[in-house]
């Protein structure tokens, strides 16, 4: 069977990095491009959406008929931190709450009220889910199960985040153990673990300032964690090397992630202004294009863990 590429979208509110800025959803406006460029490569990306972005009738007047024709698909993101209703929490630090840091009451009350949000403005059954900050536990997974998910794709493969704290100084996950390929989570929960290889390439197209030569070949020589994820100064290269390797191997899919707010002139640290989302969008496009031409095909997330299951089943 045809590999898949699976497009993830962390769509929540503009420029979270920075834990004093406020709640808006301005990105809304620039996300069309990005579905577009999907579908013409016949991708289908998963907008793991959250709270605000539920909330933004924008938002759901584009995205409702593209799940609908199956163009996307709306799967759940869900930030503790303002995702309603609202709990005390001890603040230890300046950091985001996870949502594992509160009461297991307290969870399921959040986790209702964006469900039930989700499922009334799309009109659609959602079953597909990414955790805020990449925090999971056994609670949580235990939860997802109850409320119908089947699939979760939250790990992080050979990433530690325990110095990442919460708002209450609770540590991050850790997932440098983890699996890079799909495994039960919970009884009927499949997680779909991000894109993640080692890799020893030099990215000449990186080679942006006189220090990034060094810094390429550190990485040639020494290897580094490469994701399936355009950052600062994106690669398109480093990225298409990933397909490659993924393509060469027995994984059965490629990962790519990006946040909302990343396609949005300032809506991150990354992308500050219209030059650098036109650089992105270049290397997003080689990407996907390099991912036609390995025969990669779309899937949403879901359709992905039916078949999986599916496949298991028959063997």
């Amino acid at each position: 069977m045809a590999k898949k590429l699976l497009i993830t979208i962390d769509t929540e509110a503009d420029n979270q990095w920075d834990v004093s800025n406020g709640i808006s959803t301005e990105n809304t406006l620039f996300l069309p491009r990005f579905q577009e460029l999907a579908e013409n490569y016949g991708f289908v990306p998963t907008w793991l959406t959250n709270w605000e972005m539920c909330q933004d009738d924008r938002f759901v007047r584009y995205m409702k008929p593209k799940n609908d024709s199956g163009k996307c698909e709306i799967g759940m993101h869900l930030h503790a931190w303002n995702n309603p209703p609202e709990f005390p929490l001890e603040e230890k630090t300046d950091q985001r709450a996870y949502l594992i840091e509160y009461l297991e009451e307290q969870m399921e009350a959040k986790f209702d009220t964006l469900l039930e949000s989700l499922r009334n403005r799309f009109e659609v059954p959602v079953t597909s889910h990414r955790s805020g900050r990449w925090a999971l536990d056994e609670r949580y997974a235990a939860l997802l199960a109850k409320k119908g998910f089947i699939v979760d794709c939250s790990v992080t493969p050979h990433m530690d985040w325990t110095m990442a704290p919460g708002q209450t100084g609770l540590p991050g996950s850790d997932y440098s153990q983890s699996p890079e390929h799909p495994y039960e989570l919970y009884p009927g929960l499949l997680e779909v673990p991000m894109t993640i290889r080692r890799t020893h390439r030099f990215a000449f197209d990186a080679l942006h300032e006189p220090k990034d030569v060094l810094r390429q070949g550190k990485r040639f020589v020494k290897g580094q964690w490469q994701w399936l994820r355009p950052s600062k100064n994106p690669s398109a290269s480093a990225l298409r090397g990933l397909l490659d390797d993924v393509d060469s191997s027995v994984d059965t899919y490629a990962m790519f992630m990006i946040h909302s707010s990343e396609l949005m002139p300032g809506g991150s640290p990354n992308f500050p202004d219209e030059e650098s989302i036109d650089d992105l969008f270049a290397v997003i496009e080689k990407t996907f294009s390099h991912a036609a031409e390995l025969g990669f095909k779309g899937q949403g997330m879901s359709g992905f863990a039916r078949d999986y299951g599916m496949r298991g089943r028959a063997d």
